[in-house]
């Protein structure tokens, strides 16, 4: 095991997040904009308040999904590695009448995810850095918004309280380990909001939005054919994508899957046939 993989495990590691995406959603109809093309809710969002989220085609079918942090002025949008670009095409698609303009500020900003059970002991000092309550294993921890320039005193800090740095390799692991999904990997343009299982994602509660009627009559049916499920298997090898399986008498395909050292075993997420 490593000890990027262990400090995930165990203690804190930090992760160079710079390959996310960094979106600055600025004007007077922000919020409504984002809360009519998106699947949660926006407009009650308060200085600070952060949600996950996911865009919609009028089909219901997952464009992409972000995280989304308000602030004084602008929303931040934090997306995956390679849809910063699909997200503003989406969003300027939408830009009708509306006051917003999108920036992106991915190559002038860094991010630094700090994750682990130890995580949110670490105490650092203040700073201009903007923290967000988001991970990208699901496990423990923050991430850190800061300018190129204070990126290397911020990993110096965080190394000095003890924080390992972790790799993209490591972090996938984990991420795997605790059932988190990946947009491009075990979410495609063709998936539907709920056979992701992932409804922190979705407000039933909101008026209209982009892709909601899909939505509201799965909701209404009570079912999808099949949903995203974490599975331990007895392999020493981890399946293809694309592999198919039989769990429990029911179809599964694996959409990734690694061996985890810590349990011993192949840890997959698979579409799963539901009963």
């Amino acid at each position: 095991m490593s000890e990027g993989y262990n400090a995930l495990i165990e203690g804190t590691a930090w992760l160079d997040l710079d390959s996310r995406g960094r979106i600055l959603a600025r004007g007077r109809d922000r919020a409504r904009l984002l809360h009519n093309i998106t699947s949660n809710e926006v407009k009650k969002m308060n200085l600070g308040d952060t949600c996950y989220a996911f865009l919609l085609n009028p089909q219901g079918r997952i464009q992409a999904d972000l995280h989304l942090l308000c602030l004084a002025d602008h929303f931040l949008i934090d997306t995956d590695p390679g849809l910063h670009e699909k997200v503003q095409q989406h969003i300027r698609r939408y830009i009708i009448a509306d006051q917003v303009e999108l920036e992106d500020v991915s190559e002038q900003t860094s991010s630094i995810g700090v994750e682990g059970p130890t995580a949110e002991k670490l105490t650092l000092a203040a700073g201009d850095s903007t923290i967000a309550p988001f991970t990208v294993t699901g496990q423990p921890g923050y991430r850190i918004y800061c300018s190129k320039d204070t990126k290397a005193a911020l990993i110096a800090q965080l190394e000095s309280l003890g924080a390992k740095q972790a790799t993209e390799e490591d972090a996938r692991v984990v991420r795997i380990e605790n059932g988190k999904p990946l947009y491009g990997e075990d979410i495609r343009d063709t998936t539907l909001p709920q056979e992701t299982q992932q409804m922190q994602a979705i407000s039933f509660n909101k008026g209209c939005y982009l892709g909601q009627e899909i939505v509201e009559r799965i909701r209404a049916q009570g079912r999808v054919n099949k949903k995203l499920e974490r599975l331990e298997l007895e392999y020493t090898q981890p399946p293809a994508t694309g592999t198919k399986l039989q769990v429990n008498g029911r179809e599964a395909e694996i959409t990734s899957s690694v061996y985890s050292p810590h349990l011993g075993k192949v840890v997959a997420l698979a579409y799963v046939r539901t009963a």
